[in-house]
């Protein structure tokens, strides 16, 4: 088929951050795009052909938007699933599938499949909700600490936590979750993998995260990640296995520990391009929002290969600060070395939201990971 300057269209499900850098893309190739996002000002909005307000979980908004398209995918996992599976059946390409993200969309099923597939995932029980949860407690099933992991809603931090004694479930959400243990670990790492329908598979570098100690937000990605080569091919093998075992079309960003006798366990997965690869645009030959285009479209995969070190540094809203954005100091960081900052276009800040993020690409790792430093100390998302 013919995508590029024709009446083809890819409809993408969400219009956040992750959509408007696929939209880079897009325009880079001329290839039509649709726009579905519940937010009035939604950063897809100034570069998509065509943008549609409306409720990613709402059936008929997401069936009828998708009528419209020749293929459809998202960049966000809380989208109606049956819509998706009706479009399927009425013969629109959906990527990655709704069997794919039906099995990653809830966290209680996804560590199912882990347990099935025999992918090596920490212990965890399924709770129907806080009561159940609690009860496990009383009767001693559950040991201190322990992690806790909404089944659905969770991103950025928000539902996760650890567990350390009966009362720190007071804060927690009702609704199913999981109780997982905790493992203690050297490093979370992350594998993004594409797939394409002809079954083309590429892994990138495994990348390392360093992430905010209050937050539970990732503070530093860095890439590759500072292990020795033995890990980072078992780790590489493993996201190719999980891909395998998800059958899924797109990119899938695997997220891992890395324990201290150098296992390695699956956390969970993204069926998207992720906050693990954003380094890539600056620092690989084929960026994963080129790579999701070029999955999807069935092309051939580009290189994943990194042309340079990379690290990447989240732009998150200064605590204490609410209301219409100023990036502090932006001009002093664009005066740096190899640093490339990312805005997403959200216009009004809060407290840990992702507004954006900034690249630094050095030859020298611990080149880079100082000037990141830099970076982080001297720029603030504060409002006006």
């Amino acid at each position: 088929m013919n995508y590029f300057s024709t009446n083809f269209t890819l409809g993408i499900l969400g219009g956040g951050q992750l959509g408007k850098m696929m939209l880079y893309e897009t325009r880079k190739w001329d290839i039509r795009t649709h726009v579905l996002d519940p937010s009035p000002e939604a950063p897809c909005r100034i570069s998509t052909d065509y943008f549609e307000q409306g409720d990613l979980m709402d059936f008929e908004t997401v069936y009828n938007f998708g009528k419209n398209v020749d293929i459809l995918t998202f960049e966000i996992e809380g989208v109606n699933i049956e819509a998706l599976e009706k479009l399927e059946n009425e013969g629109v390409k959906v990527y990655p599938s709704a069997e794919t993200l039906r099995n990653i969309q809830d966290k209680g099923i996804q560590k199912q499949f882990y347990k099935e597939h025999k992918i090596p995932t920490a212990p965890f029980k399924v709770y129907k909700d806080k009561n159940e949860l609690n009860e496990a407690i009383v009767r001693k099933e559950l040991h201190f600490p322990f992690v806790w992991k909404s089944c659905t809603g969770g991103y950025d931090g928000k539902g996760v936590s650890v567990i350390r004694s009966a009362t720190d479930t007071i804060p927690l959400s009702e609704g199913a979750c999981i109780a997982e243990k905790l493992i203690p670990f050297k490093n979370e790492l992350a594998v993004i993998v594409a797939r394409n329908p002809s079954g083309e598979v590429k892994t990138y570098p495994v990348v390392e995260m360093e992430f905010h100690p209050e937050a539970n937000q990732v503070e530093y990605v860095i890439c590759p990640a500072r292990i020795n080569e033995a890990v980072a091919q078992k780790a590489r093998d493993l996201a190719s296995k999980v891909s395998e075992a998800f059958k899924h079309v797109g990119l899938l960003a695997v997220e891992m520990f890395q324990t201290e006798d150098d296992e390695i366990l699956v956390n969970e997965v993204a069926p998207r391009p992720h906050n693990s690869g954003h380094y890539s645009i600056e620092a690989s030959y084929t960026n994963q929002f080129e790579q999701q285009i070029r999955a999807i479209l069935d092309l051939p995969l580009g290189n994943t290969d990194s042309k340079v070190g990379g690290i990447m540094v989240n732009l998150v809203g200064a605590e204490g600060h609410t209301g219409k954005v100023v990036y502090k100091n932006i001009e002093k960081i664009l005066a740096m070395e190899g640093v490339t900052p990312h805005i997403y276009g959200k216009k009004e800040t809060r407290p840990f939201r992702k507004m954006g993020h900034v690249t630094i690409v050095n030859k020298d790792l611990k080149e880079a990971r100082r000037i990141a430093e830099g970076v982080k100390k001297t720029i603030e998302v504060i409002s006006k």
